[in-house]
């Protein structure tokens, strides 16, 4: 029996281990709670969720919330069915991250690439931080947030790689550093390491908030805008011409806290590029340069056309996002030659894990649904003034997306918005201003934490968030000060509307 609980979620710590136990016990006995034991064992199955999701870096978050997930149905809170439905309508999100992502990995070189130019060339951090989030705003109104993620989260990967590579196979020269003995060597290296670290937690995190500011403003920023899109009859220039009074102002609110933040070094931001680490990244990108063979410079102009071909044929919705996803792996992959099974294999490697996750996450809405855990907030939004709505709407959306899947909660809110609408207890005008209120509520708010930005736990879960210490806490830290402006700011617009 000892061993099994040391074998038990891995080497995770044990007060950790002893915790899942104990939800895996607590939940059974709140079922049994007469008339309301299943309501309350939902919302504990929630919170038990968000617990594994906060503490990501400890234990991955597939294993205790999937343990958690297989109890529920067992206790009959979801059926398989229902996640079954729940998956199906979050079918396209899937394949986005099953093959978009997969499809990003074959353009890492180009990526590297074009930001290693950008970070050498551009040596103040206010703009290059501000470079990151335009960048990363413009991208994401046309492509999925979780697509953009995966590039910036490619960049920092590329970036750590070249600098761990190049210093742990030197030692820093004397004229570098005279500091005497090997000890302070490597106590200055240490302190480099912990700077670059906080300088590529502080630019991935700008580029993160970036794909929000974008992906609020169009049809294809989000998932749900689609969704929401669709139940209005709205189609591209409509949708962005209806939510600009909102997402423009965001936007500049959103690039200003950009400058205030770092300029005052304020929630771990403000660390710049050791000029060690710029050394050594100039230094491997002249080196790249000057081996770079004609084969690569035509695989470099592949992975560009792929770009320009991925970025006109998600604009105009030439077929679903994954599927766009699949057709850039097999373009780049034929083009360039890659055609052994684990060299394509290990560009799926990174999506996967939390492709699985987002399965189980699903699960969890799945008993959101079927408990009506959310039901009691809607019934009491409709019962305030119309007047009020429009504001109510975006709170409640953006507390619940903190806490739950903006995807599934701007489905909640627009479905019934879409009944009371179709039943004419509201008016056209009326219903396109709650459409607003639902989807600049889903999109804004939810940065303040992982659970309702997928593309943040994209990040926290990625393979970069180790190497540069960004934790589940950091992480909420570092989003605060947009949390505040982007709420603030989008609440006085959709109040104003």
């Amino acid at each position: 029996m000892s061993s099994l609980f040391y074998n038990f979620l891995g080497n995770s710590p044990v007060w950790y281990k002893k915790s899942i136990i104990g939800f895996l016990i607590l939940n059974p006995l709140l079922v049994m709670i007469p008339d309301v034991g299943y309501t309350v064992a939902g919302w504990a199955l929630i919170v038990e969720f968000i617990f594994t999701l906060a503490l990501a870096l400890k234990c991955y978050p597939l294993q205790p919330g999937g343990l958690l997930v297989l109890e529920a149905i067992v206790l009959g809170l979801t059926s398989p069915e229902a996640v079954k439905t729940e998956i199906m309508a979050n079918f396209e999100v899937i394949l986005l991250l099953m093959f978009m992502v997969a499809g990003i990995y074959f353009m890492k070189g180009l990526l590297l690439f074009i930001f290693t130019k950008l970070l050498l060339r551009v040596r103040s951090k206010i703009v290059l931080s501000l470079t990151f989030s335009i960048m990363a705003a413009i991208l994401s109104a046309f492509l999925d947030a979780l697509t953009v993620t995966a590039v910036i989260i490619a960049v920092g990967v590329g970036f750590y790689s070249v600098y761990h590579k190049v210093a742990s196979g030197r030692q820093y020269h004397h004229h570098d550093h005279d500091h005497g003995d090997d000890a302070s060597l490597h106590e200055h290296m240490r302190e480099d390491l912990e700077t670059f670290r906080g300088f590529l937690r502080s630019l991935l995190m700008h580029g993160a908030v970036g794909t929000a500011l974008g992906g609020v403003a169009t049809l294809v920023g989000e998932p749900q805008n689609l969704l929401i899109a669709e139940k209005v009859g709205w189609d591209f220039i409509t949708f962005f011409m209806h939510v600009a009074p909102v997402s423009i102002p965001v936007l500049i609110a959103g690039l200003a806290t950009v400058v205030v933040v770092e300029k005052f070094r304020l929630f771990g931001y403000g660390n710049k590029l050791p000029e060690v680490v710029y050394s050594i990244l100039k230094e491997y990108d002249e080196h790249q340069a000057k081996k770079r063979t004609k084969n690569q410079v035509t695989q470099l102009w592949i992975q560009g056309a792929a770009a320009v071909f991925l970025v006109i044929a998600l604009a105009l919705h030439l077929a679903p996002v994954g599927l766009i996803g699949l057709t850039i792996i097999v373009l780049q992959t034929a083009l360039n030659g890659i055609t052994e099974e684990h060299q394509i294999g290990h560009a799926f490697e990174e999506a996967l894990p939390f492709t699985s996750l987002l399965v189980v996450f699903f699960a969890v809405v799945a008993v959101i649904h079927d408990q009506h855990l959310f039901t009691p907030i809607i019934d009491w939004v409709f019962a305030q003034s119309v007047q009020a709505q429009p504001l109510i709407m975006f709170f409640a959306n953006g507390l619940l997306s903190v806490i739950s899947d903006n995807v599934f909660v701007a489905t909640v809110y627009i479905n019934e918005v879409k009944a009371a609408y179709d039943a004419g207890n509201i008016t056209k005008e009326h219903f396109e201003l709650l459409a607003v209120a639902v989807n600049t509520g889903t999109n804004l708010p939810s940065v303040a934490t992982p659970n309702g930005q997928a593309a943040f736990l994209f990040l926290l879960t990625s393979a970069i968030a180790p190497l540069i210490r960004l934790s589940y806490g950091k992480m909420v830290v570092m989003a605060l000060p947009y949390t505040i402006v982007l709420t603030v700011v989008g609440a006085v617009c959709v109040a104003s509307l």
